[in-house]
C-alpha cells in the first residue's frame, strides 16, 4: 500500500507540472491559457491527490503483506471480503446509473425512468443480507 501512495504522490506532482506547462504552452500559441483542457488536467491533480491522501490515511491501520519485504507470495491469500455472487442489484443499480447519465446527452425524461430505479437498486444491494433467505 505505501507503494500505491508513492505512485500517486508522483502522479499529482506529475500531473501538476502537466498543468503548468500546458497552461504557459497554450499562452503562447492562442495568447490565452485553453481553459477546458487545463480544467481537466487540473482535476487529474485532484483525483490522484485524493486516492494518495485516503491510501496514505488507510496504510497506517493496514499492513498488509505486500509491505512487507520478507513476504511470501501464499501471505496474501487471505479471504479479503464477503462478495454475494448471487445478487442481481449491482447490475441494476448500473443499468439505472447509466440512465440518469444518458439523460444528460439524450433528454432529461430519461432520468425520471432512471433515478428511481437506481435508488431502489441502491436499496435493495444495501439491505440485500437483511432480509429473506440471505439474512444474518
Amino acid at each position: 500500500m505505501k507503494t500505491n501512495v508513492a505512485i500517486f504522490n508522483l502522479l499529482t506532482v506529475f500531473y501538476i507540472i502537466v498543468a503548468a506547462v500546458y497552461g504557459y504552452w497554450s499562452n503562447l500559441v492562442y495568447g490565452e491559457i485553453e481553459v477546458i483542457g487545463f480544467a481537466a488536467i487540473g482535476m487529474l491533480v485532484f483525483l490522484t491527490g485524493f486516492i494518495a491522501f485516503y491510501l496514505g490515511k488507510t496504510a497506517k491501520s493496514f499492513t498488509g503483506p505486500e509491505d512487507l519485504p520478507d513476504a511470501n507470495i501464499e501471505d496474501g491469500e487471505a479471504e479479503m471480503g464477503f462478495f454475494a455472487p448471487w445478487s442481481w442489484w449491482p447490475i441494476m443499480l448500473g443499468i439505472g446509473g447509466a440512465l440518469c447519465f444518458t439523460s444528460l446527452a439524450i433528454g432529461w425524461w430519461i432520468f425520471i425512468i432512471g433515478f428511481p430505479l437506481a435508488i431502489v437498486a441502491l436499496i435493495g444491494f444495501v439491505f440485500e443480507h437483511s432480509r429473506g433467505l440471505h439474512a444474518h
